[in-house]
């Protein structure tokens, strides 16, 4: 019999990753009437979410990684499926009931099913390392716009490689892709596409060897290796290296007890399950020839069917009454959907309520979180006469007119002299600076994070894991972290919001961003040609995803 502490946070299923196989999983699941919870670190869709068109999916003739995973999310949750943006940080799965920690508490159940992806993979040549960040790139969204008017080298063969090459276009002079093997490794009707684009070249049978720089790449060295010829390419200007040669599986944080094969990915049978009882693996974390959401979407069915069975036995053996399931309204998702998607037209097309920062619907929103605060945040606006700052005044002016939870004070820059301007500044009731400053407006990917540091300051605030917070409360001297970000960037908030989450626990740490737009002389500077950058102290820099934990110690050893 299952004891009654036992129960609480129980589901039947937890799914970790919310991409097209954890997706899948959830609808199967929850349709068969069991209670599913879907875990995701960064955002419901996964690395999907930025493939601009998908053409390739059995049904669906065109759409946005975006716009087929939102409909697989209301679908799961029309089932009655339930999804929560937490970080798993450990697991017990060796016994019946599974236990996940994560930055939202503790969550138990009787079966999982690991749908974590993969992450880019870096090749490891000459330089690679130590050009990230001032040349060597990984994401064509986020830092394409750095590379305007220069030559772009866009590292692979693959879909990727071809549909990011196409995309740089927009920005670069010239692309020029350098492919490993004799021919693209993705369908021919994508790399055909290349021949529309003068912008575009290619070489085939070649990788790349180094690169090297004055503080940016100025310098690098190719190797064709059909010939043996090596060649390089200089320009004391700069210019960019685009890597998107694959994936690496992300399972480093996972349990030794889950076999892996030599490579990090889980080992699973004909059905997807691992060598543990009750969990399963789905999707491109898993040993498989093919990685396309067709088959991630296949392997997250057939493991939620099968677990089924598992998850039944384990209710009989544990005598556990089945647990409660709350359907949604399917149309009701969909007029809310729909609502949301005429509302962004409207927006975009500017029929929307002219110079509204915030549109009915996140206002709403708001409102519910704004209901959960403990306290009041007060909010000093330092403003200069740029025109960054009537902006955020105005963003201001509509966040204090929807909660009396927040209080703005706006101060002349003249009062100021010391502060990079503008700049919005978060203080607990109590007068208590939080050590949070945002130099933007926050819109784009970083309007969660200023909402979350609302909700740091105010408290209860978000759930971390104990062991990080004492290292993070241990620092005693002062330090101060720049976030230097692309507001279209989806890598960037969760450094933000990792680093800001550290100043709300810590009286020593100070915790900026800034809107790489506005603050030129920052990316001049620190010479930075990606997003996110982490600016230490003024001097330590850190180019990529952080959360709390490599936050934390990345702080410790300053």
């Amino acid at each position: 019999m299952i004891e009654k502490k036992e129960l609480e946070n129980l589901y039947d299923v937890l799914i970790v990753g919310g991409g097209p196989a954890g997706l899948s999983a959830a609808i199967y699941m929850a349709r068969a009437r069991y209670k599913v919870l879907v875990l995701e670190k960064e955002k419901i869709g996964g690395q999907i979410t930025i493939t601009s068109e998908i053409v390739n999916y059995p049904g669906v003739e065109q759409a946005s990684g975006k716009e087929l995973t939102s409909k697989m999310k209301l679908q799961a949750e029309a089932f009655g499926a339930e999804f929560a943006i937490a970080e798993v940080l450990d697991m017990e799965l060796e016994e019946d009931i599974k236990v996940l920690h994560t930055t939202r508490g503790i969550y138990r159940s009787l079966g999982v099913i690991l749908a974590t992806g993969a992450n880019p993979r870096k090749l490891g040549f000459k330089g690679e390392k130590e050009f990230q960040g001032r040349g060597v790139a990984y994401c064509a969204t986020c830092d394409g716009e750095f590379f305007t008017g220069k030559d772009v080298f866009v590292i692979g063969g693959g879909f990727a490689a071809v549909e990011e090459g196409i995309f740089l276009t927009k920005y670069a002079k010239n692309v020029r892709l350098i492919v490993r093997e004799e021919d693209f490794t993705c369908a021919k009707t994508v790399s055909d596409q290349l021949k529309e684009y003068e912008k575009i070249s290619v070489d085939f049978h070649t990788e790349i060897q180094e690169v090297r720089g004055e503080g940016m790449v100025s310098f690098a060295r190719f190797r064709n290796n059909l010939t043996g010829e090596e060649w390089t390419h200089e320009d004391e200007k700069g210019f960019g290296v685009f890597v998107f040669a694959g994936y690496v599986p992300n399972t480093g944080w996972i349990s030794p007890s889950i076999e892996k094969n030599e490579q990090g990915y889980l080992i699973t049978d004909s059905n997807q399950k691992t060598n543990l009882d009750g969990v399963y693996a789905a999707g491109d974390v898993c040993v498989k020839n093919l990685r396309q959401v067709v088959t991630a979407v296949s392997d997250g069915a057939a493991a939620a069917t099968e677990l089924e069975k598992h998850v039944s036995e384990i209710h009989q053996k544990l005598e556990i009454p089945e647990l409660e399931v709350k359907k949604a309204d399917l149309k009701r998702l969909h007029k809310q959907e729909e609502s949301r998607e005429t509302k962004n037209t409207e927006e975009k097309e500017g029929q929307s309520q002219e110079n509204s920062f915030l549109s009915t619907e996140i206002k709403q929103q708001l409102q519910g979180v704004f209901s959960k605060f403990e306290s009041k945040v007060f909010i000093k606006a330092w403003l200069d006469e740029s025109p960054l700052a009537g902006e955020m005044s105005g963003f201001l002016g509509e966040l204090e007119d929807l909660t009396d939870r927040i209080i703005v004070e706006r101060i002349s820059a003249k009062q100021e002299e010391d502060k990079i301007l503008p700049s919005i500044e978060l203080f607990k009731e109590d007068g208590t600076n939080s050590g949070i400053q945002f130099h933007a407006v926050p819109g784009g990917h970083e309007f969660n994070s200023f909402v979350i540091a609302l909700y740091n300051v105010a408290g209860p605030g978000q759930d971390a894991d104990p062991s990080v917070v004492e290292e993070i409360l241990a620092l005693k001297k002062q330090i101060n972290v720049k976030v230097l970000v692309s507001l279209s960037c989806t890598m960037c908030p969760e450094v933000v919001m990792a680093s800001q989450k550290a100043a709300a626990i810590s009286p020593y740490v100070e915790a900026e961003m800034f809107d790489l737009q506005h603050y030129p002389e920052l990316k001049d500077k620190y010479q930075v040609m990606s997003v996110p950058c982490m600016i230490v102290n003024d001097s330590q820099v850190f180019f990529g995803k952080k959360n709390l934990k490599e936050v934390a110690d990345i702080l410790k050893n300053v």
